[in-house]
């Protein structure tokens, strides 16, 4: 239960809901936050990323710009 807390949830589609779906589950949705753990990621692997799927909110879209760079944005 979330008890009203918001989270990023990260996920990979090709994943298909078995193992390695789930890349990450971070705790709000600040934009400073989110970037930080996802920069925890290699950059060589963050830069293997082609399509995110978003609500295309501008906190998201600075976070999917500054964390993945070759990706593409869709809603």
């Amino acid at each position: 239960m979330s008890c009203g807390e918001l989270y990023t949830v990260v996920t990979n589609r090709a994943g298909r809901g078995g193992r390695g779906t789930l890349v990450a589950m971070i705790r709000g949705t600040k934009s400073e936050d989110v970037i930080k753990v996802l920069e925890m990621i290699h950059l060589s692997r963050r830069k293997t990323v082609k399509e995110v799927t978003l609500d295309l909110s501008p906190t998201m879209m600075r976070i999917v710009r500054t964390t993945f760079p070759n990706a593409t944005m869709t809603n």
